[in-house]
C-alpha cells in the first residue's frame, strides 16, 4: 500500500487526504496545531502535530513514505513566516525523506508579469515581493532534489473565496482591472493526485489553475448579478494584495497534457456548482 505524508493538512490537504484514502493510499497528516491534529484523527486518519520549520521535530516523526506533499500555509503571514514554513519546511522535508517523491505547493504569485501576458511554466518567474522570492528559493530547493513543484492559482471552494468575501465586504472596485487565476480546491487536490501517479513529473513545474483566467471586473459583475447586489462602484479599492500586484493569464496546458480535466473549468462553474449553492456570508 502506498503511503503519503501531507505536511500541512488544512483546507487543501484534507481534500487531498480524502482522495488518496479512497484511492487506496495510507495517509498521514501533519498540522502545526495539536487541536487540529486531534480533529483530523477523528476522521480515522493518522495525524501528528509537527512544526515543519523545526528539523528535530520533523526527524522525530520520520517514517517511510511513498510521497510527501508540502501544502502547509502561512495563513497570510509575513516574510519570517514564509521563510519558516516554505523554505525551512521544504528543506527539512527534502533532507529527511530522500526516498520519497516530494511535491511542493507553491503559487502563481511567483510570476511577476503585469501586462496581461500569457504565462507558462517556461515563463520568467521573478517576483518582486520578498515573500515571492522566498517561495522561489523553496521551489529551487525541491527541484534540485528531483521533486515536483506545483504553482497554484488562488484557491477557492466550499466556505472559502477571497473574491466573494471582498465583494460582500464592499472593499473592492472595478477601476484598476486585472486578470486573476483561480483553482477550485477539489481540482487542486485531483491535480496533485494525478501528479503523484506519474514518474515523469519528477523535477518538473506545473501550473494548477482553471481553464479561463478572468478579469476582476467580470468576477464582480457576475457575482452582482447572481446575488442581486449592486456592481461595485468605480474608485480605489480598499482591499490589499499581500502577494504584490500582478496581471497575467496563467496557462494549465502542461497539466492538461497529462490527462487532467478540472471538474470546475471556470470561475462561474465553481461558484454556481460548489460555493453559492451552500452560500453563507458568515463562512466566506
Amino acid at each position: 500500500m502506498p503511503r503519503a505524508l501531507i505536511a500541512g493538512c488544512g483546507y487543501l490537504g484534507r481534500a487531498l487526504a480524502n482522495l488518496l484514502t479512497a484511492d487506496g493510499w495510507e495517509v498521514e497528516g501533519w498540522t502545526l496545531s495539536p487541536d487540529s491534529a486531534r480533529e483530523l484523527s477523528q476522521n480515522g486518519q493518522r495525524t501528528a502535530a509537527v512544526d515543519l520549520s523545526n528539523a528535530r521535530d520533523v526527524t522525530a516523526h520520520q517514517s517511510d513514505f511513498t510521497a510527501v506533499i508540502h501544502c502547509a500555509s502561512t495563513r497570510g503571514g509575513d516574510v519570517d513566516a514564509y521563510r519558516r514554513v516554505y523554505l525551512n519546511g521544504a528543506r527539512n522535508l527534502v533532507e529527511q525523506f530522500r526516498g520519497a517523491k516530494i511535491v511542493f505547493t507553491s503559487s502563481t504569485s511567483v510570476y511577476g508579469q503585469s501586462s496581461g501576458e500569457l504565462v507558462t511554466e517556461e515563463s520568467a518567474a521573478e517576483p518582486k515581493p520578498e515573500t515571492g522570492k522566498i517561495s522561489r528559493r523553496a521551489e529551487d530547493l525541491v527541484l534540485a532534489g528531483n521533486g515536483t513543484v506545483i504553482r497554484l492559482g488562488g484557491i477557492y471552494g466550499p466556505g472559502r473565496s477571497a473574491l466573494l468575501r471582498n465583494f460582500l465586504e464592499g472593499s473592492v472596485s472595478v477601476d484598476a482591472d486585472r486578470f486573476v487565476n483561480q483553482i477550485h480546491r477539489d481540482d487542486a487536490a485531483s491535480a496533485i493526485q494525478l501528479l503523484l501517479k506519474s514518474a515523469a513529473t519528477a523535477g518538473q513545474i506545473y501550473n494548477v489553475v482553471d481553464n479561463e483566467p478572468i478579469l476582476v471586473s467580470e468576477c464582480y459583475r457576475w457575482l452582482a448579478a447572481k446575488l442581486n447586489r449592486p456592481v461595485p462602484p468605480k474608485g480605489t479599492s480598499t482591499s490589499k494584495r499581500k502577494r504584490g500586484a500582478s496581471n497575467k493569464r496563467v496557462s494549465n496546458a502542461k497539466l492538461r497534457g497529462l490527462g487532467w480535466t478540472p471538474q470546475y473549468p471556470t470561475f462561474a462553474d465553481g461558484m454556481k456548482k460548489s460555493v453559492l449553492d451552500s452560500f453563507s456570508a458568515s463562512t466566506v
